[in-house]
């Protein structure tokens, strides 16, 4: 068994609330385990489970009494720090019209891959944490993954379902056959519509700094600024082992705007944003 880590991210938006959990199994050398994290506008908890709760089909992952999939989520967990339970159903996913890795996916001894399994679903249901309710009707949610050793040492992540759309970017260090390159990947919706904006794509990082980053790909351009966190801890894998700490903001202030030439095809704030922000200088 070699050190590697697989996870999902599922997240649902409310226009008060969000919950995000990831599901993860992990190897390091000859030991296995797997995990359960949640995440919400203002705590974070890990539930660490041994490796026989864990069981996969094609569309479902079961850790114990939780399920994760393309129809939903049940949540059954009750440990000293977390009592957390109910059910979340998803509506019709919105997956993309090829892999977000294009053609990076046939690269073999990648760091990390990631997935994105569905843009924007609708969600509706309830769950409980430590007491309180996390209602979600007329909610959007998201759902991606990754898998491979380790996250990248440097890396910038948002997500955010906003009226008529949804985006997600990643732009990360990616070590390579011993060189490292500045990689992106990202995906928006809008009005139905999506666009790709990826290096294999021709994408480049012409600005980053003060926490936010400007991309240009031919005529299109994404401006993305983190305004305010809302940063609670999670684990991130190294080598397969849940041993990184990294910061999300499941829900904080930020800023997106999005031209194609001459035009803006949108440009808001909100308040509603996920982002995690690694890079150090």
């Amino acid at each position: 068994m070699y050190n590697s880590f697989f996870g999902w991210y599922l997240k649902c938006q409310s226009d008060t609330q969000t919950l995000a959990v990831i599901p993860a199994v992990h190897n390091k050398r000859n030991k296995r385990t797997c995990s359960v994290q949640v995440i919400t506008d203002n705590d974070a908890w890990t539930v660490m489970f041994t490796a026989d709760l864990f069981r996969r089909t094609r569309r479902n992952i079961y850790i114990g009494e939780n399920r994760f999939g393309e129809k939903g989520i049940h949540l059954a967990m009750h440990t000293p720090q977390l009592t957390i339970k109910g059910n979340l159903d998803f509506g019709p996913l919105f997956p993309l019209k090829y892999d977000i890795m294009g053609p990076f996916a046939l690269v073999p001894f990648m760091e990390c891959r990631h997935s994105v399994w569905s843009m924007r679903h609708s969600v509706s249901g309830n769950v409980c944490i430590n007491g309180q309710k996390y209602s979600f009707q007329n909610a959007w949610g998201y759902w991606e993954g990754d898998r491979g050793r380790s996250f990248p040492k440097e890396y910038l992540w948002t997500q955010c379902c906003f009226p008529d759309g949804s985006l997600m970017l990643s732009v990360a260090d990616i070590p390579m056959t011993g060189i490292h390159f500045t990689g992106i990947i990202g995906a928006i919706l809008w009005k139905g519509k999506e666009y790709r904006i990826a290096t294999y794509l021709g994408a480049r990082v012409v600005k980053i700094q003060n926490k936010m980053v400007r991309i240009i790909q031919g005529n299109l351009e994404l401006d993305v600024r983190l305004l305010e966190t809302s940063e609670r801890p999670l684990k991130a894998p190294a080598n397969g082992d849940m041993v990184r700490t990294i910061h999300e903001s499941a829900s904080c202030r930020a800023f997106y705007k999005f031209r194609k030439g001459d035009c803006t095809l949108f440009a808001f704030e909100t308040d509603r944003a996920s982002f995690e922000f690694e890079y150090f200088s």
